[in-house]
């Protein structure tokens, strides 16, 4: 594992020009397609490794950031301090892949605190509006409120079992533990209701916040419970159905508060925290279908909201402007873009044969096999679901065209390169869907 390190640390001597560390990223991820996937850790040194899960999360760090650096153009050709920024993403990779490869739960816990750094950064040094200081304090306090009573189950944890690592720590049973172990991660998700954070954090964020943070940064959370959830089993049976209904719940209260939105990027937000709820539903229950859907969802979420986000941000710079009521009639304008706002549009509803289709469907065997009520939710959110994709899209795409955008011109072919890398492994990894089950 740590010769992968070593690669990503040879990148900083080539930190000045912006293109040769996208290419060098790429091939990175070229290479890391050579790995040799198990259902069990591989490479492991120095309390580093890598199993199915690490591998997903860490590949989808590599191809979103990949992907950033391309949205974010502006950056480079307006000089607004592009160095600096290039810096903050590889920073932010760094922290993001040793978090994913760690198998020490204090080393999870800082590299999963530290990587608000980067995210903080961008929002407050390449941000919108003066608004994106408040933004940024409620994504620190929200996480850091949460995270602290799990800093403190870690030390319990050290002195009981004499390790931090997390295939050294015995089954707990301690409600405490349990709740302090999965609270930080639930808050990061976010859990419905402590969401408050994120459509805040989104709205203010560049095109490359909005992408990072939907993409990979709301997966830290699923990935936390995915690996607590191993020494948690006696309270997780007792205690999980209280947050599958509270998920459940808040997915549905969401999904309606959809509808209400009037900005592009608040309603994409909003819909990430709905796809989210689902996915804190499949972990809880404790099953196998749960559990691969749940992964599954995840890898498709990232791809999917940052693909919206990416569009989101060709409509501003258009018309400088996210409004609902502002943008409407851009069919007109830009055609090609439109037919991938439509495509986009159809996989956040987990339309066939997108990577969310095949999550969603073992999400709803999941959580259905454990108790057939939950059929009245999650028909709901898939019914609400479908109503604020088709409205976004249509409300955007059709009326009558802006004066302010008329002199605007079609896609670029960067903006086409960029939507086609989404669309493609979001639709077309389900060819190769025995991955995900090599897993557990």
């Amino acid at each position: 594992m740590v010769k992968y390190f070593m690669v990503i640390f040879f990148l900083i001597p080539i930190l000045n020009n912006w293109w040769i560390f996208v290419i060098s990223l790429f091939i990175f991820s070229l290479l890391l397609m050579f790995f040799s996937l198990g259902g069990f850790m591989m490479s492991l040194s120095y309390s580093f490794g890598m199993d199915l899960l690490s591998f997903c999360m860490v590949f989808l760090s590599i191809w979103i950031m990949l992907l950033m650096l391309v949205a974010s153009s502006q950056v480079k050709f307006n000089k607004i301090s592009s160095n600096e920024f290039v810096f903050v993403l590889f920073f932010m990779l760094i922290l993001l892949f040793f978090t994913f490869t760690t198998m020490n739960l204090l080393l999870l816990y800082v590299f999963f605190e530290s990587s608000m750094v980067p995210i903080l950064f961008l929002i407050f040094g390449w941000g919108y509006q003066p608004e994106r200081f408040i933004a940024g304090f409620y994504l620190l306090f929200y996480t850091l409120f949460a995270s602290m009573p799990m800093l403190l189950s870690i030390f319990y944890l050290f002195i009981f079992f004499n390790s931090s690592f997390l295939y050294f720590i015995g089954f707990i049973y301690n409600f405490m533990m349990y709740l302090g172990l999965l609270l930080a991660f639930l808050v990061k998700m976010p859990l419905a209701f402590f969401h408050f954070w994120l459509p805040k954090a989104h709205v203010e964020a560049p095109v490359s916040g909005s992408m990072i943070l939907a993409g990979v940064l709301l997966k830290l959370g699923g990935y936390g419970m995915y690996r607590v959830l191993m020494f948690l089993w006696a309270y997780s049976l007792k205690f999980n159905w209280f947050w599958i209904i509270f998920s459940l719940f808040g997915g549905f209260i969401l999904s309606v508060l959809c509808l209400c939105q009037f900005d592009m990027k608040s309603l994409i937000a909003y819909s990430s925290v709905v796809h989210m709820s689902m996915v804190i539903c499949g972990i809880m229950t404790l099953n196998y279908f749960g559990f691969l859907g749940s992964l599954v969802l995840m890898v498709g979420h990232g791809l999917c909201s940052s693909g919206l986000f990416a569009l989101a941000n060709f409509v501003y710079e258009r018309s400088f402007s996210r409004s609902l009521f502002i943008n409407k009639g851009l069919i007109v304008i830009m055609p090609l873009i439109s037919m991938f706002w439509f495509l986009f549009s159809v996989n956040n509803i987990a339309s066939p044969i997108s990577l969310n289709f095949l999550g969603e469907s073992m999400l709803l065997n999941s959580l259905i096999g454990w108790d057939s009520i939950n059929m009245l939710f999650l028909g709901l959110m898939s019914f609400f679901s479908c109503c604020y994709s088709i409205y976004l899209y249509s409300i955007i795409q059709h009326g009558y065209l802006c004066s302010s955008v008329m002199s605007s011109i079609g896609g670029k072919f960067r903006e086409y390169m960029l939507v086609l890398y989404h669309f493609i492994p979001l639709n077309f990894l389900f060819l190769k869907v025995d991955i995900f089950m090599l897993w557990l």
